[in-house]
């Protein structure tokens, strides 16, 4: 995927969820909890897109 599409992906997302939060009335904690989970989905989604995601898959823990 190339570099200006993934910065442009993200920008979108920043600006919707901007405008979820700005336009969208919400109690407080759930806007937190859509905030923490669009984040999280982010660096997911990055950490795929980098290849870094595929390399954590194969790291074992314990025996």
């Amino acid at each position: 995927m190339p570099l200006l599409q993934v910065v442009i992906i993200l920008i979108v997302v920043g600006v919707l969820l901007w405008l979820i939060n700005s336009f969208i009335p919400m109690q407080g904690t759930i806007k937190k909890i859509l905030n923490a989970v669009v984040i999280i989905a982010v660096v997911l989604w990055l950490l795929s897109v980098f290849g870094l995601l595929d390399s954590l898959s194969n790291i074992r823990i314990g025996t």
